[in-house]
């Protein structure tokens, strides 16, 4: 068969158009592979070697991006991503003065420069010119560095050139600026059990296990001063120092516009050191930033079985899969981790999550009990706990612990107007207390005024009070709100029957029946079409 070279033209063009459209749905490996494909068609254009370059790196194939990096310096001698990835390569083979010399060569820019000083600076550090990478931590200041982030990169440069008092010091600043992050914090502690001082270190871990982000570090540091094993540093070397410096800054891009970026700082930490398991919890997270949920929960999967972050990273990989509908392996992960941790809160919760999802309520209602008696005492925010196990007994039509459940979570956090509305249309639906319902749903109302259930919810109750014109009024507003709801729209009719609105209730009728999904409720709205509702069907709410 012959082909033109127009036919040529056409698929290299089709190869490009593809590329970019699969950057635009952020998969990376496909970007990259088709990019890469591109460039091989057409060598000489600048923007796809670029292209090509940035999602190699993203897609986590650091090595390939290096080779590519050169073809992008080669057009353009100071590109600054190029330029960071070659000298992240000098730094993975411990030569620091090419490292050094790459990025001398890069481009400036406002965010860049904080990157460079910081990969440069542990360079310095490799190249064993501890002073000069202290000035570098100190040129940070300029380059938008905070005083923590200062701090804390000087705190690791000194501790691994056993400058231990310097060390000690600059860790004690960065936690008195209330510097709690959990890389300080391991960093500290382990400096505390290197040195002996085992009482410091376990009193600094045991302020953190209320703390569900500082609990794995908590949990491995005391067992091991429990066991007498002495930890390595946290930084161990230049290249993990470098690697903790990217971190750093990918940790600051916690946004969906910035997660691209984000991803290639921490493919370039992780190529460093491998065993960066924070990292990896940062990149899954940037992933779901995305919505690519297979991508976050692969990189979950890599967190070693040992891992004091492995039984959190089951928990994210269950709650991906169900964002993915696949609630049977959500469960089947999340059993394995509370068989392993049965003290795991979040991971009982999540196990509850899972089986509520799957419509198997009792469980959900065991594994939230299970939760809930982990609970010591309730914080602030475990209202969510007692409102998930209510709905669930709701479903199961176990209406006194329901409402028992509600009442705790608005004890917990009295101002929840999702508890407040739930509760409040328990009682209307059930034709009980209702000056008292009307009541809280008024206040949820007031928390949550476009909230269209939940003004929807205020006209029902008074619609079940038989005040129909302030019922029709508040039911106006919540099919303004929420238009394509059918119960809504069918509420809204049943009100302006009432009120004497009879076409008007038709419409509203005949609107329902068109959004309606539920054929359980189809024969209701037609009958109420074809008969209208007696003063009886109001009073009992049908």
């Amino acid at each position: 068969m012959n082909t033109s070279a127009d036919d040529g033209n056409d698929m290299q063009f089709g190869t490009y158009l593809s590329a970019h459209v699969a950057a635009g749905q952020h998969d990376l490996v496909t970007a990259a592979k088709l990019y890469q494909s591109s460039l091989a068609d057409d060598p000489g254009n600048t923007n796809i070697a670029n292209r090509a370059f940035l999602y190699t790196a993203a897609s986590g194939d650091v090595d390939g991006a290096i080779d590519l990096a050169g073809k992008v310096i080669k057009n353009d001698s100071d590109d600054r991503a190029a330029r960071l990835a070659l000298a992240i390569g000098a730094m993975k083979k411990r030569d620091y003065s090419r490292a050094r010399s790459q990025l001398s060569q890069s481009g400036k820019g406002p965010f860049t420069t904080l990157t460079l000083l910081l990969v440069d600076g542990w360079a310095a550090q490799g190249a064993g010119d501890t002073d000069t990478a202290l000035k570098e931590m100190d040129a940070l200041a300029g380059a938008g560095g905070t005083p923590q982030l200062i701090l804390y990169h000087k705190a690791l440069m000194l501790d691994l050139a056993g400058r231990d008092t310097e060390a000690d010091a600059a860790y004690k600043s960065v936690l008195q600026q209330n510097a709690n992050g959990p890389r300080v914090v391991e960093a500290y502690g382990r400096f505390l059990e290197r040195h002996g001082r085992t009482d410091e270190a376990k009193a600094l871990y045991q302020k953190l296990q209320g703390d569900d982000s500082l609990l794995p570090i908590a949990t491995a540091g005391l067992a091991r001063i429990a066991s007498g094993t002495k930890p390595d540093r946290l930084v161990e070397n230049p290249q993990e120092g470098a690697a903790e410096g990217l971190f750093s800054i990918a940790v600051s891009l916690n946004d969906a516009t910035s997660a691209d970026i984000a991803i290639l700082y921490l493919r370039f930490a992780l190529y460093l050191q491998p065993d960066f398991d924070l990292a990896k919890i940062v990149l899954a997270d940037r992933f779901e930033t995305l919505k690519k949920y297979d991508e976050a929960i692969a990189v979950y999967r890599s967190i070693d079985a040992s891992s004091p972050y492995q039984p959190a990273a089951i928990v994210q990989v269950a709650i991906d899969e169900g964002r993915l509908g696949r609630n049977d392996q959500a469960i089947a992960d999340l059993k394995g981790i509370v068989d392993k941790h049965p003290e795991d809160v979040a991971a009982w919760t999540s196990l509850a999550d899972s089986y509520r999802a799957a419509n198997r309520d009792q469980d959900a209602i065991d594994a939230y009990t299970k939760a809930i008696a982990l609970l010591n005492p309730p914080a602030k925010n475990d209202w969510q706990l007692y409102f998930a196990r209510a709905v669930s007994e709701e479903n199961l039509k176990q209406f006194a612990q329901a409402e028992a459940d509600l009442q705790t979570a608005l004890k917990i956090s009295p101002d929840q107007p999702q508890v407040m509305n739930y509760l409040g249309y328990t009682w209307v639906d059930q034709n009980r207390n209702l000056p008292q319902a009307l009541a809280l749903l008024e206040k949820a109302r007031s928390l949550s005024p476009y909230d269209g259930y939940i003004v929807d919810s205020v006209g029902w109750a008074y619609f079940r009070m038989a005040k129909y014109k302030q019922a029709a009024e508040a039911l106006q507003a919540a099919v303004l709100l929420v238009p394509g709801d059918p119960t809504i729209n069918e509420h809204l009719g049943d009100a302006y029957w009432m009120a004497g609105r009879k076409l008007d209730a038709r419409f509203q009728w005949n609107h329902a029946l068109a959004f309606n999904t539920d054929p359980k409720l189809k024969p209701e709205i037609e009958k109420k079409l074809a008969d209208g509702m007696s003063a009886a069907q109001a009073r009992a709410g049908r």
